[in-house]
C-alpha cells in the first residue's frame, strides 16, 4: 500500500453494507454481505479520479486486514478482491475452505 494512503480509516458502513476509504473527498468504496460462514466481498468501485493511483488495492488490502483482525473467513465474489489475492497468496489464509479452489494452480 503507497504510505499517503496507510493512515487514512477504512469505515464500515454497516447500514450500507460498504467499506469506504475516503481518499481526496472521493469515496471508493467495498460493498459486502454478512455470512453464516464468512463475510462476502460483492464489489469494489473507485471514483473515476482515484483510478490508476492504487486506492482500490489499499481498500482491498485495509478490508483484508479487517477481515483478519474480526477474526472471519471471506468469500471473494468481486474479481478485484479475486485478482488481488492471486497476487497477493499471502491474503488466501482467509479465504473460506469452499472458495480456496479458485486460488489452487490448474492441474496438469
Amino acid at each position: 500500500m503507497k504510505p499517503e494512503f496507510q493512515d487514512l480509516p477504512l469505515v464500515d458502513n454497516s447500514g450500507s453494507h460498504r467499506f469506504e476509504l475516503t481518499v481526496n473527498y472521493s469515496t471508493a468504496f467495498m460493498e459486502y454481505g454478512d455470512r453464516e460462514e464468512a463475510l462476502a466481498l460483492f464489489h469494489t468501485e473507485v471514483p473515476a479520479q482515484l483510478e490508476g493511483q492504487g486506492v482500490g488495492s489499499a481498500l482491498v488490502e485495509k478490508v483484508l486486514a479487517e477481515v483478519e483482525r474480526r477474526g472471519q473467513l471471506l468469500i471473494p465474489l468481486c474479481p478485484f478482491v479475486t485478482s488481488y489475492l492471486k497476487r497477493h497468496p499471502e491474503w488466501q489464509r482467509l479465504v473460506a475452505p469452499g472458495y480456496q479452489r479458485w486460488f489452487q494452480p490448474a492441474a496438469q
